[in-house]
């Protein structure tokens, strides 16, 4: 039993991300949905900034994303900033988007977004994954796995 929890642990631990995969991430650009205006990570620079990385066919992703709309609500006139990066197609974010609209931002990050969680230390490449970014542009706190209120609340005081 301590062998396949180790096991488990050690799949699903978060490694530290590269110093190439930070600089590089706000330089990227994603396709919005339905060809809306393009999202240019650089414009999220300077402030707090919760990345969250899901998929329509991902039901904890699914579940946390009315309470990630309703952290950016809340958080939003404090300085904080949130994206929703769609390890998914484009057909199916917009789909997903018109039973459940999000007040904030969401990019189509497609296959490729998968390596980029793994370049932000997600080995495993699982879903849903969240990076908090403070200020500066650091990586403040990373979670493999649904979120929870709590790990908000800590966060917002960010």
């Amino acid at each position: 039993m301590a062998a396949g929890a180790g096991w488990a642990w050690w799949r699903h631990r978060l490694s530290e991300p590269s110093s190439p995969a930070l600089d590089g991430l706000w330089n990227q650009t994603f396709a919005a949905p339905g060809g809306q205006a393009e999202v240019r990570m650089q414009a999220f620079q300077g402030k707090p900034l919760l990345l969250n990385f899901w998929a329509t066919w991902c039901p904890p992703c699914v579940e946390e994303l009315p309470m990630l709309n309703a952290f950016y609500a809340a958080q939003q006139s404090k300085g904080w900033q949130v994206l929703g990066l769609a390890v998914d197609q484009d057909a199916a974010v917009q789909r997903f988007l018109q039973r459940l609209p999000l007040a904030f931002p969401v990019g189509i990050a497609g296959l490729s977004g998968t390596q980029l969680t793994r370049d932000l230390g997600n080995s495993a490449g699982g879903l849903p994954f969240t990076v908090v970014f403070g200020r500066q542009g650091n990586v403040q706190h990373r979670k493999m796995g649904q979120l929870l209120a709590s790990d908000l609340q800590n966060w917002a005081s960010l």
